[in-house]
């Protein structure tokens, strides 16, 4: 199912196409082919001095067991649903320089970027995801040994979009309701704090 969005100013296709369903197809697996032109957009997202402070642990349905293990990492309420779909991806941050040791500050800022740049390529490839803040970052960090000089920030539910009538009434509801956002003008200023662009109102 296709949502357009109905932006007020003209932007690319692939971005009106973008949203984030709960609805997955189960008997859909993503091809490999497809997974990693979607981390290959990754790879080539911006980051401080290069730095790439990103990794994702990537789990898929024809691996059960790893599968599991990367369900248990989300809250139950996420968990309802992202089982049907056939990738789950956890997204995480070196919180120092590779470099010199020093502290990224930066480092969740470029995870985002990465993620953006996945999502974009998910979206082009046909794929549909969802990103999900309701996980569980210790569990992650110690289900997947993940080191101290790593955070868990997000779990990607990933695949090819399925019915909404999956879903239970209330999340149906959500999925079948057009998406909205704030207008430019709530956060595009200039000159000072709060003061809308004179340009973002056209």
């Amino acid at each position: 199912m296709d949502r357009l969005i109905d932006p007020h100013h003209p932007i690319h296709d692939i971005i009106r196409r973008r949203w984030s369903p709960r609805a997955f197809d189960p008997n859909r697996a993503v091809e490999p082919v497809k997974l990693r032109s979607c981390f290959e957009a990754a790879r080539w997202a911006p980051s401080s001095n290069n730095e790439q402070p990103w990794a994702f642990i990537v789990a898929t349905k024809d691996r059960p067991d790893e599968f599991a293990r990367s369900l248990s990492c989300l809250v139950d309420r996420n968990q309802s649903w992202a089982r049907h779909a056939p990738v789950l991806i956890i997204g995480v941050a070196s919180l120092a320089f590779a470099r010199n040791s020093k502290r990224n500050t930066h480092a969740l800022y470029d995870l985002g970027a990465a993620v953006a740049f996945l999502t974009i390529e998910a979206t082009a490839q046909g794929l549909a995801l969802h990103q999900m803040a309701g996980f569980l970052p210790d569990k992650a960090r110690e289900t997947f040994s993940i080191p101290e000089s790593f955070e868990p920030v997000v779990e990607i539910a990933l695949g090819y979009r399925g019915h909404p009538d999956t879903l239970p009434e209330d999340l149906r509801q959500r999925e079948m309701t057009p998406t909205t956002r704030k207008p430019i003008t709530d956060f595009v200023f200039e000159g000072h704090w709060s003061q809308t662009a004179e340009w973002a109102r056209g």
